[in-house]
């Protein structure tokens, strides 16, 4: 999230809440609306304790998604890393397609696809680069024993690399559904107007503006964090990159083979095919 437009929202809700507060503490009678204060602070403690064990409930459970994302992306480089490798092993006439097709895979995945997760438009769809490979890895037939334990180990990877790209991209579509967040915003909009219950003439301004001032920076700024970790890759300070992509990328294209064009690479820098056969 872009930490301006983040710093500018919070100012906005404080300052609007602190506005009202003022606004209604003109009549509002001495010792507020409430004539057993005691009681309103016990019913207050309840709604802002619900509240409280709700937000948090929901801030971890974005959280863990959004950790589950960064790992996912993060083993998902790795394999295609090992795959390279176990692909090396295949029979000649295998090796250059499927390192290829990978090194496509890991362009794909840190440019059109990532792009695709930040504007929220990849929805379920498959890179078209695994299916390739896919096809690629049918042609395989393995003959000696090393080949046969690189085709079998190939397999799994695929299988892992496959789990590893769901972690990633399950974090996309965001984990909190829409009446959950209908939930947190009318128990927000609840709590706000029960402080202004609280609102009392004789009381100086600044302690009302501090009261209800604090309560909601506290609630604005936790609402945006719960809506950061439910859009990991929307950009700005903290947003998923795809760090461990590149990484991996640049171990690839600096491997000899692949720095000398040894292997036929056919898509451009983003992953993009090169024709409509890739």
């Amino acid at each position: 999230m872009n930490v301006v437009l983040a710093v500018f929202i919070v100012v906005v809700c404080t300052t609007l809440a602190i506005v009202a507060m003022l606004l209604v503490r003109r009549r509002a009678p001495e010792g507020s609306y409430f004539n057993d204060g005691d009681r309103a602070a016990g019913i207050f403690g309840v709604l802002a304790t619900g509240f409280a064990v709700l937000l948090g409930f929901v801030v971890f459970l974005a959280f863990t998604s959004y950790d589950a994302a960064r790992s996912g992306a993060e083993t998902e480089a790795e394999l295609v890393a090992q795959q390279v490798e176990t692909a090396e092993l295949l029979p000649a006439s295998s090796v250059d397609p499927l390192i290829g097709g990978l090194v496509c895979y890991a362009r794909s995945v840190a440019g059109v696809q990532w792009k695709r997760m930040e504007d929220r438009t990849l929805g379920e769809d498959l890179n078209p680069w695994a299916v390739a490979l896919a096809r690629t890895f049918q042609d395989v037939d393995p003959q000696t024993p090393s080949e046969q334990a690189a085709y079998s180990k190939y397999l799994d990877q695929r299988s892992d690399r496959e789990a590893a790209r769901n972690d990633r991209i399950h974090g996309a579509v965001g984990v909190i559904p829409t009446p959950l967040w209908v939930v947190l915003f009318f128990s927000a909009g609840l709590i706000f107007a029960y402080i202004l219950f609280f609102a009392d003439s004789a009381e100086r301004a600044v302690v009302q503006a501090v009261m209800i001032g604090s309560v909601a920076i506290v609630i604005t700024s936790t609402l945006l964090l719960l809506w950061f970790l439910d859009n990991p890759y929307h950009g700005g300070l903290g947003a998923l990159k795809p760090v461990a992509m590149e990484r991996t990328l640049d171990l690839l294209e600096g491997d000899t083979g692949l720095a000398r064009g040894a292997f036929e690479i056919p898509c451009d820098s983003r992953g993009a095919a090169r024709c409509s056969t890739a």
